[in-house]
């Protein structure tokens, strides 16, 4: 079992460089089979979730070479084939499967998805799109079949702006005949970096980024080319890192764009940072100011950075409201901090956070990876030594993590017990 072993309180100076965005990458790797002959992906993090869909995509009969940031994929020898329960629970990621072999094959086999258990994250937007455009869809087990004669452009309203399904509709739509209009779309960054992605093979994707997508259908599609953007999550949770123990820190390949709610929230609480182009260099706030976060699809407050906010919040001085609106499991690491010294009280899905208080370190659990996230930073601020068990959620998501903060002056590491 790997542990992450944390003695906290060290100042941190010098540089950190954020990775290529993992919530990108997982479904711009799934795209790349669409690419008739060869696609390329630039700045491609090196975390888990990558090695899993590289062997997905293996097995597929792609020939995929990953190497200094750069995942090249060759389709030549692709084939259709079952995704089994043996790689689709590996990562939630894997139904992205789904869209790229609807508009492929025409016909999917795939099994349950997996990821972190964080709440109730139905397919039911997807599938009910795949269904609109014609294709019809049984459960057989554990498992879902999807075949398509034909896929015909469609309107298509999601109740939810659910990222998935507007990215998994995406797909699909990419060779139906006519067009397809997606409303209440997700406007994430990462659904503009993989509409470009899918644009450089000859694909007719416009308005990514905004409420309405529509995709023109088209017959055959070329090489692909694409750099994954920076990780807007990973950026974020070293900037609350950087609020509190920094001295000089630099994070540097922002897109300062991408975090305006993160910043905007960080500077109301009264955190020193100074942005200059595609770096934030963050020093210490010796007293921050409480303040209340409520997560909202982008571009609100990311679900994906609440957890780590959390911990932050034990450390202002007065009483802050954290409040999650996406996922009903998102406070499952409350206990912990609590464990350590925190002053939370939790009411569903709402919590109370009274600071400043002294967390002291001790063994706590990674219950999910922005759960891992949020003990990250409490044990980076703990007296004495925090062990994080269950890293491996950590390890999805957060590229080199421990070289990249022992080189700022972390003393962090990772054992095997």
């Amino acid at each position: 079992m790997k542990r992450l072993v944390i003695e906290g309180q060290h100042e941190l100076s010098g540089t950190i460089k954020i990775g290529g965005a993992k919530n990108s990458v997982v479904a711009l790797i799934p795209a790349a089979i669409l690419a008739e002959d060869e696609a390329t992906i630039y700045n491609v993090p090196a975390i888990s979730d990558v090695q899993n869909l590289k062997e997905i995509t293996e097995y597929l009969g792609s020939d995929i070479t990953y190497q200094n940031e750069t995942i090249k994929i060759n389709n030549k020898n692709s084939q259709n084939r079952e995704i089994t329960k043996e790689f689709s629970t590996k990562l939630r990621a894997s139904y992205y499967y789904m869209g790229a072999f609807l508009a492929k094959y025409r016909h999917v086999e795939i099994s349950f998805p997996g990821g972190c258990n964080i709440g109730s994250r139905p397919i039911d937007f997807h599938l009910k799109g795949f269904a609109k455009m014609g294709a019809k869809i049984k459960q057989d087990g554990d498992k879902y079949i999807i075949d398509a004669k034909k896929l015909r452009g469609a309107e298509i309203f999601l109740d939810v702006a659910s990222v998935g399904a507007t990215l998994n509709i995406m797909l699909a739509a990419i060779k139906a005949e006519g067009t397809t209009s997606i409303y209440n779309a997700a406007m994430e960054p990462e659904i503009v970096n993989v509409a470009a992605f899918l644009n450089s093979m000859g694909a007719k994707v416009r308005g990514a980024g905004t409420s309405e997508i529509k995709i023109k259908g088209v017959s055959k599609l070329g090489k692909g080319i694409v750099e994954v953007i920076p990780d807007r999550i990973e950026a974020g949770t070293y900037l609350m890192i950087g609020s509190l123990l920094g001295k000089n820190l630099v994070i540097e390949g922002i897109i300062k764009e991408h975090l305006e709610s993160v910043l905007t929230k960080l500077h109301e609480a009264g955190a020193d940072f100074e942005i200059k182009g595609t770096k934030i260099i963050v020093n210490k706030t010796k007293k921050l100011k409480p303040v209340n976060v409520r997560t909202l699809v982008y571009p609100g407050f990311p679900t994906d950075l609440g957890q780590p906010m959390s911990t932050l919040l034990t450390q202002c001085d007065g009483e802050s409201l954290f409040e999650e609106t996406i996922y009903e499991n998102r406070m499952r690491h409350i206990k912990h901090l609590n464990s350590m010294g925190a002053d939370i009280k939790l009411f569903d899905k709402k919590a109370i956070i009274r600071g400043k208080t002294t967390l002291k370190g001790r063994e706590v659990i990674a219950t999910d990876l922005r759960a891992g996230a949020a003990m990250l930073v409490a044990g980076m601020i703990a007296e004495g030594t925090t062990i994080i068990t269950n890293i491996e959620h950590i390890l999805r998501g957060y590229e080199k993590l421990v070289g990249k903060l022992s080189s700022v002056g972390a003393v962090i590491k990772i054992d095997e017990v």
